[in-house]
């Protein structure tokens, strides 16, 4: 058998073992330390509009702490989006708050503007005021940040960006991660650059930055013995996977722009195909990492569907994977409220996320364009 084409895998640039190495040599296996403060800094430079970053374990525990330092509680409500992975809603839960999902638009398969309207309205009128609104910026793609903001700010709901998926993406030329009171980044195994797990919350001043510092390290009060007046939680990153970040911020910038190219190898695939779209930008307004690209294959039309391709890059080696099933069809989440219409629902049903690590070489293009080729022609 061929050896495994990965959907999105690490990437190192050979760098990080430096700064790994020097964190040991000094003795910095903690969770402080140079490699922390210089990876904070260097993705602060990266997003520019003067924010503040705070490096934790997940992307998970940012959003987790986003929602705490905004007061969500027990029996309160959340906006998010219904496509995406778990780990935008499960936060929710953590705070013993109720996510209210909404549905997707089709330019950008990310929050529909008029089904997020619908549900704040209709909430209100329940007496239940959602206490913030979770935007995904799903697979690198923004939202339509001005419509959303704008939404927000009329009926005063602070936003939290999840851009776990987008970092170096740009809508209107401005940094995801960056429109919101709080913005979320991810730099686990398969994203743009990893930490081999790791996150972080953007911050847009020094306070909000230092409660974040103080509720991801337990809490601890300024005393001399350990004492915490509020509950705390483990979500600092290590000083050593720090050092991994530091190497990969080095080619943030290559990775991106190889991201895109597997993006324009897809286009020109399917170019002459009918019935198979490539998830692309809608306007010059958007700018994606496009860290994973993905089509949607009409079955009418092509006559074959998701699945099928699926099972054929399956018989090659070659991991493909279904778009996100939405929240709202999770059994987890099967009572919590929806908005919207069947958008989503569609994109999972015939959407299909293809290989897109920045570290797929040439003969890898051929045998992906060779297993698209054959099974069209079936």
């Amino acid at each position: 058998m061929q050896n495994k084409i990965w959907l999105s895998s690490p990437h190192l640039s050979g760098r990080e073992i430096f700064f790994i190495e020097d964190a040991f040599e000094k003795n910095w296996v903690t969770s402080q330390g140079e490699n922390i403060n210089e990876f904070e800094q260097s993705l602060s430079l990266f997003l520019k509009n003067d924010v503040r970053i705070c490096a934790l374990n997940s992307a998970t525990s940012a959003i987790h702490l986003s929602l705490l330092m905004l007061g969500v509680k027990c029996d309160d409500e959340v906006i998010t989006s219904t496509f995406s992975f778990c780990a935008s809603a499960n936060p929710i839960t953590y705070c013993g708050a109720t996510p209210v999902f909404i549905d997707s638009e089709k330019y950008t398969w990310n929050m529909c503007p008029l089904a997020l309207e619908e549900a704040i309205e209709d909430r209100i009128s329940k007496g239940k005021k959602p206490k913030a609104i979770i935007v995904v910026h799903l697979y690198g793609m923004p939202a339509k940040m001005d419509e959303i903001l704008a939404i927000a700010q009329k009926h005063d709901i602070p936003v939290i960006e999840d851009a776990a998926e987008a970092l170096g993406s740009t809508y209107k030329g401005t940094a995801c991660g960056t429109f919101g009171r709080f913005g979320i980044l991810s730099f686990n195994g398969n994203k743009i650059i990893t930490t081999s797990g790791g996150g972080a919350l953007v911050c847009h001043n020094q306070a909000d930055k230092d409660q974040a510092v103080f509720l991801s390290t337990q809490a601890r009060d300024s005393a001399p013995h350990y004492q915490h007046s509020q509950i705390g939680y483990n979500y600092r990153m290590s000083n050593i996977v720090a050092g991994i970040g530091r190497g990969q911020m080095e080619v943030l910038s290559d990775r991106v722009e190889a991201r895109r190219k597997m993006h324009d190898f897809y286009v020109e695939v399917f170019k002459d195909i009918d019935g198979v779209d490539v998830f692309s930008e809608p306007s010059n307004d958007f700018y994606s990492n496009h860290w994973l690209s993905a089509i949607v294959i009409d079955e009418k039309i092509a006559g074959k569907n998701r699945e099928d391709l699926r099972l054929a890059f399956l018989e090659d080696n070659i991991e493909s994977r279904p778009l996100w099933k939405p929240m709202h069809l999770q059994p987890v989440f099967a009572d919590a409220p929806y908005y919207g219409t069947n958008i989503a629902e569609k994109l999972f049903d015939n959407g299909l996320c293809l290989p897109s690590g920045s570290n797929l070489s040439d003969d890898d293009r051929i045998r992906i364009g060779n297993v698209i080729r054959l099974f069209l022609r079936k």
